[in-house]
């Protein structure tokens, strides 16, 4: 393994390893969403959601586009096998995890802000 390629994992599995960008990458499962969205579901403040969801762009597993006022994000294309079986195991491997239930369902309820 390079050490670029090593790097690239470390940064992956660091970013499945806190329990913040794991709730987002679940959430975003679903499609994109706009920051304020996000915000309002996982009942956190604005720039701890944003720092977050910059550290998801550098490890490439969001992308994410400007429209006037919001900003949204979205799951990136799997950039390897790695990629791909980590973002198959939000899916699968956490569907018993109470918390990202509860996000699911406050998701689903949201009056979305920026639509």
């Amino acid at each position: 393994m390079t050490p670029k390629a090593a790097i690239s994992v470390d940064q992956t599995f660091r970013a499945f390893a806190d329990p913040t960008r794991l709730r987002i990458l679940h959430l975003l499962r679903g499609g994109e969403l706009c920051v304020c969205d996000l915000v309002d579901v996982l009942e956190l403040p604005q720039p701890k959601v944003s720092r977050h969801l910059a550290y998801l762009r550098r490890a490439g597993l969001v992308t994410a586009r400007k429209d006037r006022y919001w900003s949204y994000y979205e799951l990136a294309a799997p950039r390897g096998e790695l990629h791909r079986r980590l973002l198959e195991c939000l899916s699968c491997c956490f569907q018993d995890v109470s918390e990202l239930a509860k996000d699911s369902k406050r998701l689903a309820v949201l009056s979305r802000c920026c639509r």
